[in-house]
């Protein structure tokens, strides 16, 4: 996408969330004509927490969160629509009816089994392509490594002074 009047890139690190977004948007658009071409009504955003129950089993809405790295609101937000669209259920845990859990319906079990082949196909994909960028989530996981120790925003006003 690199264009002579590409705005974002040519602001190197000021523009650097306009970068990421950009390209979590182009993943995601192609993800979804891939599940449009087999046929399957699954959303991207879906898929770690339907991974997470896959791979796991029920799970809290708190558990989930703490795996995907997510806030407890987005994981209720995909909770929502995953319930309305038939692929999990939801119970109130029996020792804390405060806390909810999620489970793969019957209908989210055949999707998960449906959707595996193609899942690693999207992993031989990714595999590849960040091979031939050089290492993006090595990149990423550094990324997030100082991230971790300081912030965006500690980093910025330090640079303010």
């Amino acid at each position: 996408m690199k264009e002579a009047n590409d705005y974002p890139a040519k602001m190197g690190g000021a523009a650097l969330g306009a970068r990421l977004r950009r390209l979590s948007a182009a993943i995601d658009a192609d993800a979804a004509r891939v599940y449009a071409a087999a046929g399957v009504a699954f959303e991207q955003r879906w898929f770690g927490v339907v991974d997470q129950l896959a791979r796991n089993g029920p799970m809290a809405v708190g558990a989930l969160a703490d795996a995907l790295g997510i806030s407890h609101a987005s994981v209720s937000e995909t909770r929502r629509s995953l319930e309305a669209a038939g692929h999990i259920h939801v119970v109130t845990d029996g020792s804390d009816g405060r806390r909810r859990v999620l489970a793969l319906s019957a209908q989210g079990q055949v999707l998960v089994d449906r959707l595996g082949s193609l899942w690693r196909a999207f992993d031989d994909a990714a595999s590849a392509l960040d091979q031939e960028a050089g290492g993006v989530t090595a990149a990423l996981d550094r990324l997030d490594e100082a991230l971790s120790r300081r912030s965006l925003r500690e980093r910025i006003y330090d640079a303010m002074t």
